[in-house]
């Protein structure tokens, strides 16, 4: 407990799923958190529940596809605390799913700006206040999907999540000696919205070796472990929190 203390933490798609496990899990090791979603209703849930359990939170809604979102993040915990140190850039979106040939540029461009391109104004926002901090942990949630597997339906998605893995490399060689990490964390299935009914997630834990897919509060965890003390050597590599599934393949 309190390995985050005195820390402050920005955390994006913090509304549900892994987002909201990590901005909880984080607030309960002591870090001050500032937490983003597009939805405002569901993000201040969050935040209530947060201070509900003693937490300090700030939540700043907005899109992520948005280079003044960053903006805003950034300048909340500037203002809110003083400071800024962890980012966990989490929010994505999976697109339609269908066949490569079947998408029109624009459903293409979508899914690469929420999930890539939006990675690049979050890290363009962050850099300089974490080297103003001296130094940082930036933690980047791709997918198991377009690194160890590709999946019917899914090759847009698999191509924005694998492109996160050039990103983390790209900060590490222009910033590591800076003190800023950067790495990517690919979770496998997980028991979110996203997941789908119950036969989508059913099919989604055989693939795992662990037969299983993990909950969002596993992936909190591997998060806050890439964020923490404990993670101080480890920049710019893959964490794969994916059951197993990449080890079977």
């Amino acid at each position: 407990m309190n390995s985050l203390q005195g820390k402050v933490a920005i955390i994006t798609g913090a509304s549900s799923g892994i987002g909201r496990a990590t901005a909880v899990l984080f607030a309960r090791e002591g870090a001050a958190v500032v937490i983003n979603a597009r939805r405002a209703e569901a993000l201040d849930r969050v935040a209530t529940d947060i201070r509900a359990n003693g937490g300090t939170v700030q939540a700043v809604a907005g899109d992520v596809r948005q280079a003044d979102t960053h903006r805003r993040l950034v300048d909340t915990a500037l203002e809110a605390f003083g400071r800024f140190d962890i980012a966990i850039n989490n929010a994505g979106t999976v697109g339609r799913i269908g066949p490569l040939a079947t998408l029109d540029p624009a459903e293409w461009q979508s899914v690469v700006d929420g999930n890539l391109t939006c990675a690049f104004l979050a890290a363009r926002a962050q850099i300089p206040a974490m080297q103003a901090s001296g130094g940082g942990a930036l933690v980047f949630v791709s997918s198991f999907v377009g690194t160890s597997v590709g999946l019917p339906g899914m090759a847009a998605y698999g191509a924005a999540k694998a492109g996160l893995m050039g990103l983390v490399k790209g900060i590490t060689a222009d910033y590591g000696a800076e003190g800023i990490r950067a790495n990517a964390l690919l979770p496998g299935g997980t028991d979110t919205a996203m997941a789908g009914d119950q036969t989508q997630k059913d099919w989604a834990a055989s693939l795992h070796a662990l037969k299983r897919i993990a909950q969002p509060e596993e992936i909190a965890a591997a998060a806050l472990f890439l964020a923490g003390p404990m993670g101080s050597f480890v920049a710019g590599s893959a964490l794969y929190a994916d059951g197993g599934n990449a080890a079977v393949k």
